[in-house]
Formats: C-alpha cells, sequence, structure tokens
C-alpha cells in the first residue's frame, strides 16, 4: 500500500494522506490542512504536486482533496469494513511521522467504539484505538489491516509528552465510505443534529430525581428553534447540588430511541450517526414528571462548529 500514501506540507506543518481513486481525491484529516490554503503533496516516487480542498468535515476530522491526476500513476486504495475488526487483530499505521517518508509501524486493535471529542462539545464515534506508533506527521495516513485494506485513518494520541505513548486513534473506514461521495460532491457532510445538551445519568442523579435505576439522558438545555425544541422536549428549569456538583434538574430524561435504549449520551449519538440522516425522524422514550412517553421528533442538521 506504500504507493498509495502521500507527504503532505502545509505552512502549519506536516501531514499524511491517502489516494482514494484515479481521480485524484485524497483523503486526509481535517487538522491537517484547516489552517492553509496552499497544500503540496509528496508521492513515492518523489512527484510534487499542489492540492486544492475539495471537501470538509470538522466533526469527523475529514477531509478531501484534489490533486492533477496526471502528475504521476495513481495507486488508489481499498477501503475495507471497520465493522469486521476485531480486538487484538493485527494493523499497521503508514504515514510520514516528523517527516520520516514511508514509514511503517505495527501493532494491534486495543479497543473499539471510542469516542473523540469534536468541535462544539460533539463525539467523534466507533474510534479504532491501537497500539501501533502513530507520532506527529502520521496524522492523515491509513490504518491498514494484514490484507493491506485501509480500515481506518490514523488521527490522534494521548501523550502528556506529544509523542506516542502507546495510545492511539483512528477514524473508522466505515465512517469514509459513509461521508466521501458527499465530501467530493457536496463539499461537506450533514450530521443529524437533536439538539439538547445534557448529563448521563449516575447513581446520585437517579436517586435525587427519583428513577429507578441510573440510565438515560438528563436534558440539561433544549436549544431554541432546535428539532427538540420543536418536538417538545423540555431541559432543566432548577440549579441543585448532587454530591459536589452543580446540576439543572427538572428536564426530560431520554431513555430510549426507536426501541432502543439509551444508557447514557453516547448511545444517543452512536444510533443517530451510524443509521440517520437529517430529515429522517425518530421516536424518543422520556421519562417526565415520573410518566415514560413516546415522543416523535424529526432530527435536523448539526450547525457549523
Amino acid at each position: 500500500i506504500k504507493h498509495s500514501v502521500v507527504l503532505i506540507q502545509t505552512d502549519a506543518g506536516l501531514g499524511s494522506g491517502f489516494i482514494y481513486d484515479n481521480k485524484g481525491y485524497i483523503i486526509t484529516n481535517y487538522h491537517v490542512i484547516e489552517a492553509t490554503n496552499t497544500i503540496q503533496v509528496t508521492f513515492l516516487d518523489g512527484n510534487i504536486t499542489g492540492a486544492s480542498k475539495v471537501g470538509e468535515d470538522p466533526y469527523s476530522d475529514l477531509a478531501v482533496m484534489k490533486v492533477n491526476p496526471d502528475v504521476t500513476t495513481l495507486h488508489p486504495v481499498i477501503l475495507g469494513d471497520s465493522s469486521n475488526l476485531a480486538v487484538g487483530e493485527p494493523v499497521a499505521a503508514i504515514g510520514n511521522p516528523f517527516g520520516l517518508s514511508d514509514t511503517i509501524t505495527a501493532g494491534i486493535v486495543s479497543a473499539l467504539e471510542r469516542t473523540m471529542d469534536a468541535p462544539g462539545g460533539y463525539a467523534i464515534i466507533d474510534v479504532i484505538q491501537v497500539d501501533a506508533a502513530i507520532n506527529p506527521g502520521n496524522s492523515g495516513g491509513p490504518l491498514v489491516n494484514l490484507a493491506g485494506q485501509v480500515v481506518g485513518i490514523n488521527t490522534a494520541i494521548i501523550s502528556e509528552t506529544g509523542t506516542f505513548a502507546g495510545v492511539g486513534f483512528a477514524i473508522p473506514s466505515d465512517t469514509i465510505k459513509r461521508e466521501i461521495s458527499n465530501l467530493i460532491e457536496f463539499g461537506t457532510y450533514k450530521h443529524p443534529w437533536v439538539g439538547v445538551s445534557g448529563v448521563d445519568v449516575s447513581v446520585a442523579i437517579a436517586q435525587y430525581i427519583g428513577l429507578e435505576k441510573p440510565q438515560g439522558l438528563l436534558i440539561i438545555e433544549v436549544i431554541p428553534d432546535s428539532p427538540a425544541d420543536l418536538a417538545g422536549l423540555q431541559g432543566g428549569t432548577q440549579t441543585v447540588t448532587i454530591g459536589e456538583q452543580e446540576i439543572l434538574v427538572g428536564g426530560d430524561v431520554i431513555v430510549g430511541i426507536d426501541d432502543q435504549p439509551v444508557r447514557k449520551i453516547n448511545d444517543l449519538v452512536v444510533y443517530t450517526e451510524r443509521n440517520k440522516r437529517p430529515g429522517d425522524s425518530i421516536d424518543l422514550t422520556i421519562i417526565r414528571d415520573g410518566n415514560q412517553i413516546s415522543m416523535p421528533l424529526q432530527l435536523g442538521e448539526r450547525p457549523p462548529p
């Protein structure tokens, strides 16, 4: 797969990317190219060219660029199915750490279905955790299985020093597949949006508000004119201290969506991101004043960050 991986240079630094098709589209991370309009791409054979931005999604940290397909022989990747990954499965990260081109590091899938922070307090879902070394410059490069199929895009690390400490993260290939056609055609990807903020119901919160068990999302705020507001969901009305934390209580508790349980906010985000688009309808199960009721809601489009 090494012929599919490119070095990306911008005013902000270095990164990696990989060739999507023979038309010259290249996939990378949004954060690799967000701060610049001048992008230089270097291929494994030494050819260098400029690239233009085509599509960006800061909410999934994905971006698509385009180069002239005649600049060199293009070698598109094969996108695998990240949903088929298993914990412990061998994977390899390929990219340009610290500008060292054509570097491969190996490891295993450490965990699946992690989340990462996205702008505006949202979450990137289904993130793959790996122990293959990922360092500055690796961002945007492919994570591959032993068949050479791209199963993710290397994106971030957890480290106290800024260099690899054994915990790396990759956006899954299933997310790339879901978004790529929209990024190329429209320049963006529209995420479904409910329009609430809240907290997971803990044992202490459940006891305070009279729930039988700690489950669900306690709505703190309903965004004005959002789908949740139009549907009639209610936010908190009174600030209280539970433990050592101030909590706004009195709002609805979301405990289900389309007959699927919502144990915490992540369940709601994962379900809508995987299965729904703006304009689709959902049925929420909520608890209000001790009563469980069903509430239909038409999803909107998540506002720009």
